[in-house]
């Protein structure tokens, strides 16, 4: 290691010694000091790590003296850097030796049977200091490295069975992320999760045979009334209800998109015809109400297709961004489920396969999320409205805030505790009044104000007061345009 290198050196200095130091520190160096170690009378003294694999030119002088020498001043707990160590000397048939000095004391030693052979030795009436040259002690040295091999060895292995449980999940979510990508698979993938999100929804509210919750969640999800009525809805099973409520979702997306790009295409062929090829790219807005996505998209390819195009960056643009989003969660979850399960030991239990059942079951409810997220957005999505202003140049998109937070930085529920607990104990003429300015980022909407309201299924707007049109709003299958 670096201190035992270090503390060589203080020795070897104490005793006037002149030598070079080939570590970690001296890295600039390190090319000069290989290549004086091949000189006579040079003493180096090199980590395992340091230098390896590099050749040491040899003088005529040292190879007649014998070579390089390699003392060793202690065992490594592996086999294979001590014979990187060996290996240093006698590199292209040049002359060299090796000698590995050993202590009982060292911790290789110390951990394995050092007790032990000191009591042979003390038997034998050997003293300290005396060197000891027996295969005895060779195969001592040896059995003591097998085993810290041997638990290394079942540490990795150990890794690598949690790891792979984070494989397997991560394939399937890169793949899945690859097909938004590429765009090739993502009509699939989106039926997919139509036809899953149908049959979370049918399974749940089947089993509680709940019909109010199930048009409730319809209407969430995908903007649509029940197909089946509460009679068929007792009385059908869950696949048959749930290939139902798909094909009418289906229906629903398929005229959903197409009146999209009809309603789009007009203003994209107004920025196509009056741009003079100025623009290549635009940026269109989306929202369902709530949150708003910009979508980049190629302006002659929109023009070409008749706003097919965009409706394809949009699936696209939605489908990466809440993927990605929901990956990065459910990795902070599974680091969080990894330190936990291993408290399953006092329990008797084995940790990882408690780890593999909570992992699965954390998957599938992460995927579902993305599932009802994605088709979510996907249904209640639309253009604001039929402004040109909307349409920009991609390059002029508004800068994105940024969400990244360093893992520091946020707080438990015990540090947020505390923190709530310290503020409450303070007097309260010690706290520093602050006040807050409320920025608003739309005009208040008054009781009496006319709004036009928009129903998400069928496209139908309507003119009224914001008092009337409250009650509609709150169903979920209006939203203010």
């Amino acid at each position: 290691s670096v201190e035992i290198s270090e503390l060589l050196s203080r020795m070897l200095k104490m005793r006037n010694v002149p030598h070079n130091v080939l570590n970690a520190k001296l890295h600039k160096k390190e090319a000069e000091i290989v290549a004086e170690a091949g000189k006579p009378g040079v003493v180096t003294i090199a980590t395992n790590m340091a230098g390896r694999g590099t050749d040491i030119k040899l003088t005529p002088e040292v190879k007649a003296a014998g070579g390089l020498a390699i003392i060793g001043t202690e065992r490594h707990d592996s086999r294979r850097v001590d014979r990187q160590l060996r290996g240093r000397a006698g590199r292209q048939g040049d002359p060299g030796s090796s000698q590995f000095y050993v202590s009982l004391e060292d911790n290789l030693m110390r951990l394995f049977g050092s007790e032990r052979v000191a009591k042979i030795m003390d038997r034998m009436g050997l003293k300290e200091g005396e060197v000891i040259q027996h295969s005895m002690m060779t195969k001592s040295i040896e059995r003591a490295q097998k085993k810290v091999e041997e638990n290394n060895f079942g540490v990795r292995k150990r890794l690598l069975e949690y790891d792979d449980v984070m494989n397997a999940q991560r394939e399937v979510v890169y793949k899945r992320r690859k097909h938004a990508l590429h765009g090739e698979r993502l009509k699939v993938d989106i039926a997919n999760m139509m036809y899953d999100t149908c049959e979370v929804i049918t399974e749940s509210n089947k089993l509680t045979n709940d019909f109010k919750n199930f048009e409730f969640e319809l209407i969430r999800y995908f903007s649509i009334s029940s197909p089946v009525s509460e009679a068929d809805f007792a009385k059908l099973n869950e696949r048959e209800i749930t290939g139902k409520v798909y094909k009418a979702v289906l229906e629903n997306y398929t005229a959903k998109t197409e009146r999209n790009a009809a309603e789009a295409f007009p203003v994209i062929k107004n920025v196509y015809e009056n741009n003079n090829g100025q623009y290549e790219r635009i940026v269109v807005p989306f929202t369902d109400g709530i949150k708003s996505l910009n979508v980049v998209t190629d302006l002659e390819k929109a023009y070409q297709s008749e706003g097919k195009t965009l409706i394809n960056d949009f699936e696209k643009n939605i489908t990466l961004a809440i993927v990605d989003e929901a990956w990065k969660k459910h990795l902070r979850k599974m680091d969080e489920l990894k330190q936990s399960v291993q408290l399953a030991v006092h329990e008797q239990k084995d940790p990882l396969l408690i780890y593999k059942f909570e992992a699965f079951n954390l998957f599938k409810k992460t995927l579902d999320g993305i599932n009802k997220e994605v088709i979510s957005f996907l249904f209640k999505g639309d253009l604001p409205s039929q402004n040109p202003n909307n349409i920009q140049e991609a390059i002029e998109e508004a800068p994105q805030e940024d969400y990244t937070t360093i893992k520091d930085e946020v707080l438990n529920m015990d540090e947020t505790a505390s923190k709530m607990r310290d503020a409450a104990s303070q007097p309260q003429q010690q706290r520093p009044s602050v006040t807050e300015t409320i920025v608003r980022d739309a005009p208040k909407i008054n009781r009496n104000d006319n709004v036009t309201i928009k129903h998400v299924m069928s496209g139908r707007t309507e003119t009224m007061k914001f008092k009337k049109a409250e009650s509609l709003l709150a169903t979920g299958e209006w939203v203010i345009v």
